[in-house]
């Protein structure tokens, strides 16, 4: 257990480093505020001249503290963490790391992707980094909002308040941002190895079943099922596949019923026996 929080919060430091280092090369010197408080200090540093960093610490405090108040001590010292770091490194940073490119395109798609990584590496170490996540869940609380939409809101609106101090065209670029960097945590939350879900219903589905463990040496589960017309008991076989078996599982399945109705789906991260264990694992 104490080995695994210390992993946890090597990877919120990595991570929340990797997301000052997007912000300090990329986005605040093109004066790209992708949203968040990153976003508002940005755009508060290019108005009154004070550290992106330290904007972001004096914004994100007072919402830790109300969030703690209002929804309890779940947001913990992994939250508090996380706003240190981010912030502290922004400022420490910043004398050291040059701007790669002030090309606007290559800075919002190389600045979201890679805060987008330093945030999906925080996530999974169950930590955050304050900012608009903590005013997202209070915003829940308080109006019944769901946190994706509260999110979305203010995001909007600091890539608005962006395109009004700066121009729509920043505020255009900011957004491409956004979506990168949503992206990319999303891609580092569910795994970049994609595997195949196969759901496989047949009248033959014993046969199949022996054919996929005997050849293709991957599991078989057998689910219950009911045809909709006919009223008939069925099985239904799930398989999870890599995606290079996914021909040998169709040629397979061809080969014993011609009829049998076969769906595929990607599956973002599978744990367990024939597959990669998760880089990250619960204590």
């Amino acid at each position: 257990m104490k080995r695994q929080v210390i992993y946890d919060y090597f990877w919120i430091t990595v991570g929340s480093l990797l997301t000052a280092v997007g912000l300090v090369m990329f986005l605040i010197p093109n004066k790209i505020a992708a949203g968040g408080v990153s976003g508002l200090a940005t755009v508060i540093y290019y108005l009154f001249n004070l550290p992106v960093g330290m904007l972001s610490l004096a914004i994100n405090i007072p919402l830790f503290i109300i969030g703690v108040k209002e929804m309890g001590a779940k947001f913990g010292i992994r939250t508090f963490y996380g706003i240190i770091v981010l912030s502290f490194g922004i400022d420490l940073l910043t004398p050291y790391l040059s701007v790669l490119t002030h090309d606007l395109l290559l800075a919002s798609i190389y600045g979201g992707g890679i805060t987008g990584l330093g945030l999906g590496l925080v996530f999974r170490s169950k930590g955050t980094t304050g900012g608009t996540d903590l005013v997202a869940q209070l915003i829940n609380k308080f109006t019944g909002i769901s946190v994706g939409k509260a999110l979305l809101i203010i995001d909007f609106c600091v890539i608005t308040l962006a395109g009004i101090v700066f121009n729509a065209e920043l505020a255009l670029y900011a957004l491409i941002s956004l979506v990168i960097a949503s992206k990319t945590i999303d891609l580092v939350q569910e795994g970049l190895k994609i595997s195949k879900g196969t759901f496989i219903i047949s009248d033959h589905a014993e046969d199949i079943r022996k054919e996929i463990l005997d050849s293709m040496d991957r599991g078989v589960t057998i689910l219950k099922g009911k045809g909709g017309f006919t009223n008939n008991n069925k099985d239904v076989l799930l398989c999870i596949i890599n995606r290079s078996e996914v021909s040998d599982l169709k040629r397979l399945v061809h080969n014993i019923d011609e009829d049998a109705f076969v769906i595929i789906t990607e599956v973002h991260e599978v744990l367990g026996e024939g597959f990669n264990e998760s880089l990250f694992r619960d204590g």
